[in-house]
């Protein structure tokens, strides 16, 4: 598959099936994301992978409070990964200071971006979750007060074989060449 129609097929899942994932798949993706470039070689994530249905149904449950139902699809996702920020390299560090970028949350990002891509290429379906209990979901997995789950990533296959139109800003009005 050419690279731009592998971007043009990734979108973000919201409808699964209940057909289990294979562990090898699940493990492709994260072999991916740890390919990943990223500042100073830093390499500032880890991953927990949750396809335990008791687990996954209490962080599905405390992931849909109150007015926030619209994670409700974790419920029938089979996996769901917790994507933890882990403290980046002295070197990062340092030039994150000095640059006042936060070099460790885009690192994360782009090693996201590759498991999910891996995802897509293996005809699995992903939703990058930004909106969810951390307190809640920190105690289930055992993960240490000092450590941040930045993001989770619900993973498995579609109902369907559809893919949704995306909608995106026209190229003509995302950039410029050599000047504003």
């Amino acid at each position: 598959m050419k690279f731009i129609d592998l971007v043009k097929k990734r979108y973000s899942l919201r409808s699964y099936s209940n057909k289990k994932v294979d562990r090898k798949k699940i493990e492709l993706c994260l072999e991916s994301a740890r390919l990943s470039p990223s500042a100073c070689n830093s390499q500032p994530w880890s991953f927990i992978v949750i396809d335990d249905e008791k687990t996954k149904a209490k962080i599905a449950d405390k992931t849909n409070l109150l007015f926030s139902k619209i994670n409700k699809f974790l419920f029938d996702a089979p996996v769901i990964i917790a994507v933890i920020t882990e403290k980046p390299n002295i070197k990062s560090q340092i030039g994150g200071f000095l640059k006042k970028k936060d070099f460790n949350l885009i690192d994360v990002g782009i090693a996201i971006e590759h498991l999910c891509l891996q995802a897509t290429e293996l005809g699995l379906g992903t939703c990058i979750i930004g909106w969810f209990n951390e307190k809640f979901t920190k105690q289930i997995l055992n993960i240490p007060k000092n450590k941040r789950i930045g993001l989770l990533i619900s993973l498995g296959y579609s109902k369907t074989d559809a893919i949704p139109e995306k909608k995106r800003k026209s190229l003509n009005k995302i950039f410029k060449y050599n000047k504003k």
